[in-house]
């Protein structure tokens, strides 16, 4: 692809109107989210999503989130049953997407669904990718910031550490909040189903649904949302699990009571752990650590997303 020079904004008017600008004229923006940065793009303009296929090296099969201002804006190109809408309402803005059915006729580009007949929608929080939202007042395909199965950024450095030179600009607004990327339900069917772990706990959605949530426990080569595919969030070491210590030539990841070269969290706290795991998986390449032992972390709220980045960042590759 053609070499760019990538702008680094500042979060600062001048900085937005630049990257609105970028968008509007079909180009790729980084922009800070309050999960991971997200590699923003038209949803409407075809090619600019091939773009962000082409910037991230990501397989066309997998579909990419549609990022709007509001549930107005989600209506517009999907088709919100009774629970989907109970969600959206519960939860957004914030770290959910919901995957729902694509109202027919819809502008958003083939390319971000895959070919399928369903679109996977969120109102993100952040208030710097709010203000652009409603601005270009169109919505966003916005993947994570970093080369397809590779760690995902959550601070400026990192986006332009994996994707200088591949994109226009990026939007510099500090280090993400929630550190891990929005939980995925679908609600295609009768009974909404959990495929992705992620900023909303499933007890969440559960209490609010008055029901247990249906996991999809299945690893698919054929994802209907992002995040699903086996590999994924993968430093460049090899990665061990459920470690207490580091075996010969390993870098050890601590938690709680686990100490390590690096931690997610001295004192096990789940939340603090969720928002360094990227960080730390960045620091680990930065270190050049070929084999990573990685400390237990419990399976209960935000470590069942930890967990699942962990998980497939261990997978063969």
């Amino acid at each position: 692809m053609t070499q760019l020079i990538t702008q680094h904004l500042i979060d600062d008017a001048y900085g937005i109107e630049t990257a609105c600008a970028v968008l509007q004229a079909g180009g790729l923006a980084a922009l800070p989210t309050e999960t991971v940065y997200g590699l923003a793009a038209n949803a409407c303009d075809s090619v600019a999503v091939a773009k962000i296929y082409e910037a991230k090296g990501r397989p066309s099969f997998n579909p990419l989130i549609c990022h709007v201002f509001d549930v107005c804006a989600a209506c517009k190109i999907g088709v919100f049953d009774a629970v989907a809408l109970q969600l959206a309402d519960a939860f957004w803005p914030g770290p959910l997407t919901l995957v729902v059915p694509q109202v027919e006729g819809s502008d958003v580009a083939t390319l971000v669904t895959a070919g399928l007949q369903s679109v996977a929608i969120r109102v993100p929080a952040h208030p710097i990718v709010r203000e652009i939202l409603q601005s270009v007042a169109v919505p966003l395909a916005a993947p994570s910031a970093n080369p397809s199965g590779r760690v995902s950024p959550t601070t400026a450095a990192h986006v332009l550490a994996g994707l200088d030179g591949r994109i226009d600009a990026v939007l510099d607004g500090g280090s993400c909040a929630v550190g891990v990327e929005s939980t995925i339900v679908s609600c295609l069917g009768p009974t909404p189903v959990l495929l992705r772990e992620g900023g909303v706990t499933a007890e969440a959605i559960e209490a609010v649904l008055g029901a247990d949530l249906v996991r999809s426990t299945d690893v698919v080569d054929a994802p209907v949302a992002p995040g699903q595919l086996p590999s994924h969030y993968a430093p460049r070491g090899t990665v061990r699990l459920n470690a207490a210590k580091a075996g010969d030539g390993e870098t050890l990841v601590g938690f709680g009571s686990v100490a390590g070269d690096l931690t997610l969290s001295a004192k096990g706290d789940l939340t603090e752990a969720a928002a360094r795991l990227f960080d730390v998986f960045h620091q680990l390449d930065a270190m050049g650590a070929r084999k990573i032992a990685v400390a237990p972390v419990p399976e209960e709220g935000l470590g069942r997303a930890i967990n699942d980045r962990l998980r497939r960042a261990a997978a063969p590759r």
